[in-house]
């Protein structure tokens, strides 16, 4: 299913006065705009063209101050010449400290001027570090939103479409839900896309497309061959000799392979990992002003809503925690299952999950920490029938506890299970399921037992499920 959305118009300050168009992809990026200079940003490993021609890239000396990016840039170079200024400093005392002393000391002179450089030494010590873990700061903020500390422009400024190519990963995104689900009746699902830049170049553009796919996806040539039968011929044998020199010369061929590769390999670019995706789903902002931050920017990309049924359920045999999961029907297609799950402003779960059942979708939305379950074996009991006593039958099940630590009534779905037999030599078959109250149940396929149970609140309940199974004595059985 293909889904192109527009999304509400982004208006962050001014934008480019001619079109621009910024499509990503899962494997690139390309930005297009009208240059008005030659800066282009402190990308890394960026292509460029005007009007379809390759352009030239170099190194800039200087970098225009009015960028942003350049500014943040300045601003660390000038905490690093700070550190410098202050170094010097301070072996320029230690130079002072050193010289000949004078054959008379005037103590007291001698006394004032040793402190006032220890007060001295200690205030550019103090201002050194201060300094340095500014500098630290600045540096580690200037390295999450470019990829490297060197400015890039093109030799020549383009009078019209400037294309850059930027490489995989340095502008991303993703797509993420949120679900609101209320009362429990109905569902307001969300879904939010969330784009990242730190690709060095701030980003103004008209018209942005994000692409679940590849820009240049390869398709195999592929062609009709015959499936053919043929007369089996069976093949000599090879002798280990044989083999064990075939299998040394591969070994000699890798080696000096590998060595007459080894310097090639530094140079060699790491390829960009292929979509796991495979349909054309697509998104569309207008007016986006994406600066190089490496923060996430999300948005929202559409909402819907849909009728909701919430239940609690437990599957003691496997996990003794009961748990909330809310279904519906979905309006489009979910493409990923984690989920974001709020009660009107209340967050939930932030890393709720979900999943497909048939034609619903549910989430398992969060602990229910009022209800405590205990799953205890009841101890076996085997006995021989038959005329022979050659019918081994043997008695088995558990106890299930239930207990509702709320002050409020509490239903949920209880799921268990007894064994299945996989062959007509081993019979199983249910005895009894009891409780103090009668418990109502539905036995299901494959030994699925399926309860529905109310518990008053600070209720408790206790369940016994008993089944016996039947097998000829000499058999074995595993369970």
């Amino acid at each position: 299913m293909t889904l192109s959305k527009t999304l509400i118009p982004l208006l962050f300050g001014g934008s480019l006065a001619c079109a621009s168009s910024l499509s990503v992809y899962q494997d690139k990026t390309f930005y297009t705009y009208v240059p008005t200079e030659n800066f282009i940003g402190f990308a890394k490993s960026i292509t460029a063209k005007c009007e379809g021609s390759t352009v030239a890239l170099e190194a800039m000396h200087k970098c225009p101050e009015e960028q942003r990016l350049c500014k943040v840039f300045l601003d660390t170079r000038q905490t690093e010449n700070q550190i410098k200024t202050v170094q010097s400093n301070r072996e320029m005392l230690n130079k002072l400290i050193a010289l000949p002393q004078p054959t008379t000391v005037d103590a007291q002179n001698w006394i004032a001027s040793a402190k006032l450089l220890g007060e001295e030494q200690s205030r550019l010590s103090q201002e050194e570090a201060d300094l340095a873990k500014a500098f630290r700061m600045k540096e580690q903020l200037f390295n999450k939103q470019a990829p490297q500390k060197e400015a890039k422009q093109s030799q020549a400024l383009c009078q019209k479409d400037f294309e850059v190519t930027i490489p995989y990963g340095y502008v991303s995104f993703s797509t993420g839900y949120e679900a609101n689900i209320g009362e429990g009746k109905e569902i307001t699902v969300t879904q939010k896309l969330s784009i990242v830049n730190r690709s060095g170049i701030d980003i103004n553009s008209d018209t942005v497309m994000f692409y679940y796919r590849s820009a240049n996806p390869y398709v195999r040539p592929t062609h009709f061959y015959p499936w053919t039968v043929s007369k089996y011929v069976p093949r000599p044998k090879r002798s280990k000799k044989t083999m064990r020199m075939k299998k040394e010369a591969r070994s000699d061929s890798m080696l000096m392979m590998s060595a007459d590769m080894s310097e090639e390999v530094v140079a060699m670019d790491v390829p960009a990992p292929v979509a796991s995706y495979e349909d054309a789903r697509e998104y569309k902002v207008t007016n986006l002003h994406l600066p190089s931050t490496g923060e996430p920017f999300e948005m929202d990309v559409l909402r819907w809503k849909a009728p909701l049924k919430c239940e609690i359920k437990a599957y003691p045999y496997t996990n003794v925690k009961a748990f909330e999961v809310c279904s519906f029907k979905p309006s489009y297609q979910i493409d990923q299952n984690q989920w974001k799950v709020k009660n009107g402003s209340e967050v939930i779960n932030e890393r709720a999950t979900g999943e497909y059942r048939g034609e619903r979708y549910q989430i398992y939305t969060k602990i229910e920490d009022d209800i405590n379950i205990m799953r205890l074996p009841i101890v076996q009991k085997e006995r021989e029938t038959g005329i022979f006593g050659g019918t081994a039958r043997k008695k088995d099940g558990y106890k299930l506890i239930l207990i509702n630590k709320s002050n409020k009534e509490k239903t949920l779905t209880v799921i268990e299970r007894m064994p299945t037999s996989t062959t007509d030599e081993i019979k199983v078959k249910l005895l009894s399921i009891k409780s103090k109250n009668n418990q109502n149940y539905k036995l299901l396929e494959n030994g699925k037992i399926e309860m529905k149970v109310t518990l008053a609140p600070q209720a408790k309940k206790e369940i016994e499920i008993l089944f016996e199974m039947s097998y000829d004595k000499d058999i074995k059985i595993n369970y």
